[in-house]
């Protein structure tokens, strides 16, 4: 059964499509907003957190686990749609965010180091602008797909939702964020569960199956953070 459940035909919705859609504009709005003032919510806390590079692999490796966790476990068509309605709200909520206050992260201007943690918080720097913080996507996308995978399992889920907490502190600790982006993140998560994922039914047998689909998950991204150290390495 787990291995139907990982082969199974994947119906895309105009749903899905737009939020594909949407997710290069993450780009272009960090260049609209470029020349524009850019806020910096920063308090004494935030600024007391040091810059550890190590949490860079962390906040890789869970952030992948959490994006491809939703794929395998949630298998009906009714929760997958209010799942893709749950990220569609976020998205958009955020784009207007970052439109309106448009904020910087104020990261370091040299990354010390030739390990693998270093090299892995200058590839983040590289793939990921320091604008559009506020609120943190990555924050909200992590526990959205937290709290859909509790609707499925609950022990997935209470584990989905330490991960998406990690998540959260690993961009404090890469500068990627901010306290109150970090806030803003989960309570956007949260109204988004209550609106489209608090009533979703899942039947037993995904309860069952969704354990074993998050252990294939875990090893599909172990899979890849080895051979990205092996690469690494070479």
């Amino acid at each position: 059964m787990v291995v139907q459940s990982l082969t199974r035909p994947y119906a895309v919705s105009v749903w899905m499509v737009l939020l594909v859609s949407l997710v290069p504009f993450y780009i272009f709005i960090a260049e609209w907003t470029e020349d524009r003032v850019h806020h910096v919510p920063a308090i004494a806390l935030d600024r007391a957190i040091p810059l550890v590079p190590a949490w860079a692999l962390l906040y890789g490796a869970l952030y992948l686990f959490l994006i491809l966790l939703p794929v395998f476990v949630v298998r009906q068509e009714d929760h997958i749609r209010q799942t893709v309605f749950a990220y569609l709200s976020i998205w958009i909520t955020a784009y207007v965010c970052f439109l309106l206050y448009p904020t910087m992260a104020l990261r370091p201007a040299i990354i010390s180091g030739n390990g693998f943690a270093a090299w892995g918080l200058r590839f983040l720097y590289g793939a990921d602008p320091p604008f559009n913080c506020f609120p943190s996507l990555h924050v909200a996308h992590s526990f959205v797909s937290a709290l859909t995978s509790y609707r499925v399992n609950r022990s997935l889920g209470f584990g989905s939702i330490v991960c998406a907490s990690l998540v959260g502190v690993s961009t404090l600790y890469t500068k990627q964020h901010y306290l109150a982006d970090v806030i803003a993140g989960i309570l956007l998560a949260c109204v988004a569960y209550v609106f489209f994922l608090r009533n979703v039914n899942v039947p037993p047998i995904d309860r069952r199956l969704a354990p074993m689909l998050a252990l294939t998950v875990a090893g599909i991204v172990a899979i890849l953070f080895a051979g990205s150290l092996a690469a690494f390495s070479l």
